[in-house]
Order: structure tokens, then C-alpha cells, then sequence
């Protein structure tokens, strides 16, 4: 049975025993077993991982199984599930364990999934997607964290901490951690202070750069490079990255070329492209013409050989080659 997240405090959790949470959203997710499950359990609080579950189904099965006259009730934790784990959770959905809760934590899980599918069918079973979170959920959690501290905070501050959370609060709730103990004894806070203090939740990724350099998003594409510190193997990934990309551009261009239109090219080829990633998609085949990208194929490969020549130069190499390429005038 499908729930959305929210809908979790509107149903009778002990009713049901097993829960499938995935998605990208940790924070949430994490939020949520901890303040709707947990506290329930206080000591009782069993976590696995997949595999080891799976290298070992018997001592698992026994472990949940043999109840003890000391026993209580207990919630099993089962982070990284897949649909590896698929039989062994209808095993153990069909023993039906006693006084056990048990929740799976999954990453993002494709509609194929088979392990998504049991839970969406079966009306016992609770399973939950935790999308990620947008500006106007991370706007609300930094506004009330500040009014409840009683510290002024702009909007231009607002924004610099929903951009580096990068739309999951569990970052966003660490950066506001680090700000809770610097504003101990303050009652404002500068927009310097905080872009000092907090940190880019994690370094951008050599897709993500090129995405937004073949999307021509110049000052993004810049931004992201000044914040990174990319190493030697970094810029063979990046290189790698972007023939990947630019030969993936192609492909869809001749889908464009056959239905004569962007989105439904973009929407029938395969493998599937994630549905956050099409806007950027159709910016990038708006960008540029299929010869230039075919153009830019040969060019990224002699951008390769000549950074592995002059490794003491491929940072500065291989960056202006990146901006060049994503400003419109080049087009």
C-alpha cells in the first residue's frame, strides 16, 4: 500500500509490521524512524545491512524467530535493500514474526522494482517514497529554525543555505547545527559568517558540471569548478563524463530528428533519463547543433591526451576548455 510521508502520523503504525521507505531524501527518512519508530523502542533497535542479511538468512531468520521469555517488542532496520533482498522479506512476510516492526531503507527504487511492487500491492505492507526536498520545505525548516533562536536572517541568507544543502535537509540540518553553536552568544548574523561556516554539502559532481556546461549555464558551470578542488583522476572522470554525455546528446538528436519533437525524444530514449535531469536535457539539445557536437567529440579527445601529457597543467587545461565550451557565443 502506497502512503506519502506526511500521511505517516494519520495511520496506526503497530497495524502494520513491515515498511518500505525509499527515495533520496536520508534527512526525511531519517527524521521519520527516529521520531515515529524509535523512541517507541528506546534499546530495542536492531540494524542490518542488506548483505549481511543475505550472506547469512538463517542466524537472521532465527535471530527475529526465536522469541526469549525476556523478550520485548523490537524494529529491525534493514539499510541499502535492493530487490536482492526481495525473497527473503515475502519469507519472512509469510512466517509472520511477533512483536517485530521491520523497515527497509532503500535508495531510489525504479518503478520496475519488484521489491517496490510487493509493497505497493499487498494492503498490509506500508510503502513509502521520500521524494527530495523542495526550496519551499527547506525554506520553512531554516525560517523556523532562526525564529525559534530569535535571530533575524534575510532571505539572501536563506537562499545561500538551501543551495548548499543540495535539497536534502539532512545536509541543510547539519549546516544549521554548526550555526546553532557559532550563534550561542549572538543575537545577528552576517551573510559572511555563514558562507564561511557552512560547507558545500558535498562536492559537485563531474556530471553535474558538465551537465551545466553543455546546458551553456556559464556562471554555474564556473561556480562549480572554483568550488572544487579536482584531482588528476577527477579530470580523466570529467573527460569521460563528457563524452559520455556528448555522445548520449547525439542519440537523442536523432530521436529529434524522427519525432520532431524535443520532449518526446527525450521521454522514449533509453535507458530512461531521470526525469530531474530532462529540463537540463532539453537546454542542452536547444545549446547546440548535432555536427558541433560531433565536432566536440574529436576536440575532448585531444583535451585527454594533452592533460595525461602535462598533468602539471590539466587542471587549468581541462577548465578553460569546460567554460569555452559553455558559453553561448561558441555556438
Amino acid at each position: 500500500m502506497i502512503i506519502k510521508s506526511f500521511e505517516l502520523n494519520k495511520i496506526k503504525l503497530n497495524n502494520h509490521k513491515f515498511y518500505l521507505f525509499y527515495g533520496d531524501n536520508d534527512g526525511l527518512k531519517e527524521e521519520t524512524i527516529k521520531n515515529l519508530f524509535e523512541k517507541k523502542y528506546n534499546d530495542k533497535v536492531n540494524r542490518y545491512e542488506e548483505k549481511e542479511i543475505l550472506e547469512n538468512t538463517d542466524n537472521f531468520f532465527n535471530s527475529l524467530l526465536t522469541k526469549s521469555f525476556f523478550d520485548n517488542e523490537k524494529l529491525i532496520i534493514i539499510n541499502r535493500a535492493t530487490d536482492k533482498i526481495r525473497e527473503t522479506i515475502v519469507e519472512l512476510i509469510e512466517k509472520k514474526p511477533e512483536d517485530v516492526q521491520v523497515i527497509l531503507n532503500s535508495k531510489n527504487l525504479e518503478k520496475k522494482s519488484t521489491l517496490r511492487k510487493i509493497f505497493e500491492k499487498e494492503k498490509s505492507i506500508i510503502c513509502v517514497p521520500f521524494y527530495e526536498d523542495n526550496n519551499q520545505t527547506l525554506n520553512s525548516i531554516i525560517s523556523l529554525f532562526f525564529r525559534n533562536k530569535k535571530i533575524p536572517i534575510s532571505q539572501q541568507l536563506i537562499n545561500v543555505l538551501i543551495e548548499r544543502s543540495r535539497g536534502d535537509r539532512k545536509n541543510l540540518n547539519n549546516e544549521l547545527q554548526k550555526i546553532e553553536h557559532f550563534s550561542s552568544n549572538k543575537k545577528i548574523l552576517h551573510l559572511e559568517e555563514i558562507i564561511k561556516l557552512t560547507n558545500l554539502a558535498d562536492n559537485y559532481g563531474a556530471s553535474e558540471l558538465i551537465d551545466n556546461s553543455l546546458a551553456k549555464n556559464t556562471r554555474k558551470t564556473v561556480k562549480i569548478l572554483n568550488e572544487n578542488n579536482f584531482s588528476d583522476e577527477d579530470n580523466i572522470i570529467i573527460i569521460r563524463t563528457l563524452l559520455a554525455k556528448l555522445k548520449r546528446l547525439i542519440k537523442v538528436y536523432e530521436l529529434v530528428d524522427e519525432k520532431n519533437n524535443i520532449e518526446q525524444a527525450i521521454s522514449i530514449y533509453k535507458p530512461p533519463i531521470f526525469w530531474k535531469d530532462k529540463p537540463l536535457v532539453v537546454q542542452q539539445i536547444r545549446s547546440w547543433k548535432k555536427d558541433h557536437l560531433k565536432n566536440l567529440i574529436y576536440k575532448t579527445n585531444e583535451i585527454e591526451l594533452l592533460i595525461k601529457k602535462n598533468s602539471t597543467l590539466s587542471k587549468n587545461i581541462l577548465s578553460d576548455f569546460i567554460i569555452n565550451n559553455s558559453k553561448k557565443t561558441n555556438n
